[in-house]
């Protein structure tokens, strides 16, 4: 599997350097390694700051608040297909709060690594179609896939004083 990530840094509150984005992308790929994903693909990657993602917040979802990632995928793959003549299939859009993913990551306890990593796999898998919002099991679900992601990476719970299902939305 080839995989492109667009990368756009849209706030300066957090710097980013070579080694968030390679932190970023390995995120994304162990993501779709652990879901089969074979096909070749491309993700965008916007890094902003809470007032942006508010933004975002309120107009995609109706909730006026900063929240901390923000999925865009580009298919519901419970009800489309994905185009094979596609030389890389765009997944969609990723949008990471650095600023909220650095304040989490002291909340919770942990690495502000560990917490941008998680958001990616998080968005990720949203991208993918799942969705913990649906129902516990589903919840349940998705937060399995994460912890066997951040396994696969490396990178464990350092401690964490919440659950995954404690985040805000």
């Amino acid at each position: 599997m080839k995989l492109k990530v667009y990368f756009n840094n849209e706030q300066d509150i957090v710097p980013v350097d070579g080694g968030m984005r390679s932190l970023i992308r390995s995120a994304v790929l162990e993501t779709l390694k652990s879901e089969n994903f074979s096909m070749d693909c491309e993700v965008s990657v916007t890094f902003t700051d809470n007032a942006g993602i508010q933004i975002l917040n309120r107009e995609y979802r109706g909730k006026d608040a900063p929240t901390d990632v923000l999925s865009f995928p580009m298919f519901d793959f419970t009800t489309e297909e994905i185009p094979t003549g596609e030389t890389l299939v765009p997944l969609g859009d990723i949008v990471l709060s650095l600023e909220r993913a650095r304040e989490q990551a002291a909340e919770y306890g942990h690495s502000f690594r560990r917490e941008a990593a998680f958001l990616t796999v998080h968005s990720t898998l949203h991208l993918l179609g799942y969705d913990h919002e649906i129902s516990t099991a589903a919840d349940a679900d998705m937060q399995r896939r994460q912890r066997t992601v951040l396994q696969k990476m490396h990178i464990g719970r350092e401690q964490d004083k919440h659950t995954e299902s404690e985040r805000e939305e």
